[in-house]
């Protein structure tokens, strides 16, 4: 966004119709902008709104002081000001839509799938989608004691740099609490050190017995996020495959999680 040079206000003010009008004029180019998601020029954006082209070029400038236009390449479109707008309306659309994503994968694999997070030095599961033909994993422990064990959580701290997997290591030892638990903290560190970004993660019954479960990164913006999915032990036999699949869908969830 350009800094606007002392008295630009004015200067741009000087040759607009009244206030009502201009704001109409203001409305129908932001509109226009939208259309073009990848940018329109003023000459294009002034044919299209049927408003000259000295009207078009002033109301641009006074948008683009104000964050609601931005010029790219010699195209112009919406500016950063409209992530602002509505947020708490933006963040249920958001969850909405992450809710009915993951309901879609559950359908498919069979399994009760999961949405978890990193956060301010925490774990936390922020969505589940289970059903009576996929319950959820039962937990007997709290998770975000529990990352170096649940898949949710070993893949959570994959994506930390090493310092931040000992500093969450630090607050949050690791425990026994199954005979599958990895319970030696360097052993844990070098996994998760050598995970491939692009290989699911697997628990198989080390956060609980009777239950096998799998995760994949999921980033969108600054999120340290991942899916996850669970399924009884019985079903150890198409975890790998069902795995796969999940990594085949966390590009939908990462557009469902899109502002």
């Amino acid at each position: 966004m350009s800094t606007p040079a002392p008295g630009r206000h004015a200067a741009l003010d000087q040759g607009l119709p009244g206030p009502f009008t201009s704001l109409q004029h203001a409305l129908r180019l932001l509109e226009a902008v939208d259309r073009h998601p990848d940018g329109a020029t003023l000459v294009a954006l002034a044919r299209e709104t049927s408003l000259g082209l000295p009207t078009v070029r002033r109301l641009a400038e006074i948008l683009e002081i104000e964050g609601y236009l931005q010029c790219q390449d010699g195209g112009w479109v919406l500016g950063g000001t409209f992530a602002l707008l509505g947020q708490h309306n933006r963040e249920q659309l958001v969850r909405a839509r992450l809710n009915r994503k993951l309901a879609e994968i559950r359908d498919e694999l069979g399994a009760a799938v999961y949405f978890g997070r990193y956060h301010e030095g925490e774990l936390t599961v922020e969505a589940v989608s289970s059903s009576e033909y996929a319950p959820p994993v039962h937990e007997w422990v709290d998770f975000r004691a529990t990352a170096h064990a649940s898949a949710i959580g070993k893949c959570l701290l994959s994506q930390l740099d090493s310092d931040g997997r000992r500093d969450h290591l630090s607050r949050h030892p690791v425990a026994r609490l199954t005979s599958r638990t990895v319970t030696d903290a360097d052993q844990l560190m070098h996994r998760l050190e050598r995970q491939p970004a692009t290989v699911p993660v697997l628990d198989i019954q080390e956060y609980a017995l009777g239950t096998v479960c799998a995760a994949v990164p999921v980033t969108a913006g600054s999120t340290v996020g991942c899916l996850a999915m669970s399924m009884p032990v019985d079903n150890v036999h198409r975890l790998r495959a069902a795995a796969e699949l999940l990594a085949a869908r966390a590009a939908p969830v990462m557009l469902a999680m899109a502002v």
